[in-house]
């Protein structure tokens, strides 16, 4: 009896040690599964989304500069017959002109500007959260706001011009916005008072990450303050320089709406850039496989400049500087 009384009990709890163990791994499994499948998931809608609306339309735009596309979309593949019309515009030169005059002084500003701005901040002024805010402020507009605040203080009937001649100074002349030889300098003017600010964040960032003791250690061997920021400092500040770099050229290959803010590609087409010369002939002229041609020229200025500065920060990133 007392074997008979004991036997259910050991039966009972034997089985469930194993079951224990069992559930175990399938929830591990369950767990690794979520891991491995919740971020695709999650992800999904946005890389679909990015490979049809933005690779998708590249090559859509890249087949459309291949055929004889005017008002509607033709997808008869032509050759290169639409860049062989490009290149015979002089419209299209002007425009290139234009862009490689304002991409270099815009670059070049913006970094001089920005790097200097930074070093001054760098020095721990006074007043220099106020400062840095100030200079920051244009980057909370956009271009468009940007091209008409700039569009009226250059304007000579109301602007600076105007004003100087209300205060006496007569013979004083600022008339560049309606000088065609003169118009592409004010988008300049206008660019690098917006985009400076930004590039002093971002080197003002990089010098605050830059360690104290090797200044320190290069002030006790009797290096001066500007040797140590041209010999130390501004060196190790490459991957910032790249960024920039990046964002600038970007910035200034796709100029459209500051341009048409500011001056709507004149007087005539002196300030035209190859943004504006793509908008127009591609939904204003009716000439869509010769705008998908200049927007592929578009693209590859921007792999011009893109592939060689990865190609310098990758080769420096494996050298170790």
């Amino acid at each position: 009896m007392s074997a008979s009384f004991l036997s259910p009990p050991h039966a009972a709890i034997v089985p469930q040690a194993p079951a224990a163990v069992e559930t175990r791994p399938a929830s591990n499994r369950l767990g690794a599964l979520a891991d491995t499948w919740l971020p695709r998931l999650v992800l999904s809608p946005t890389i679909i989304a990015s490979l049809v609306f933005v690779y998708g339309f590249i090559g859509l735009t890249a087949w459309l500069s291949l055929t004889e596309s005017r008002m509607m979309p033709n997808f008869e593949f032509a050759g290169l017959v639409q860049y062989e019309r490009l290149f015979e515009i002089d419209r299209w030169w002007v425009a290139a002109a234009n862009l490689g005059l304002f991409g270099g002084l815009f670059i070049a500003l913006c970094l001089a500007i920005g790097l200097g701005m930074a070093i001054l901040l760098d020095q721990r002024i006074r007043h220099e959260g106020a400062l840095r805010a100030i200079y920051l402020y244009p980057m909370a507009l956009s271009f468009i706001v940007t091209g008409a605040a700039w569009k009226w203080i250059l304007n000579p009937g109301l602007g600076l011009e105007k004003l100087m001649h209300d205060w006496g100074f007569t013979g004083f002349t600022f008339d560049w916005l309606v000088n065609s030889d003169m118009a592409i300098y004010t988008v300049v003017i206008a660019g690098v008072w917006q985009s400076s600010g930004f590039v002093m964040a971002l080197f003002l960032a990089g010098l605050r990450s830059v360690d104290d003791s090797i200044i320190k250690a290069a002030m006790v061997d009797g290096a001066s303050l500007p040797t140590i920021y041209r010999r130390i400092v501004i060196p190790s500040l490459r991957p910032v320089f790249f960024s920039v770099l990046l964002v600038l050229s970007h910035i200034a290959i796709k100029s459209f709406d500051l341009v048409m803010a500011l001056t709507a590609g004149g007087p005539g087409t002196s300030s035209d850039v190859p943004a504006i010369f793509m908008y127009q002939f591609s939904f204003t002229r009716g000439q869509l496989g010769l705008g998908a041609a200049s927007a592929m020229m578009m693209l590859a200025t921007v792999l011009a400049v893109l592939v060689p500065l990865m190609y310098l920060e990758t080769k420096g990133a494996r050298h170790g500087r």
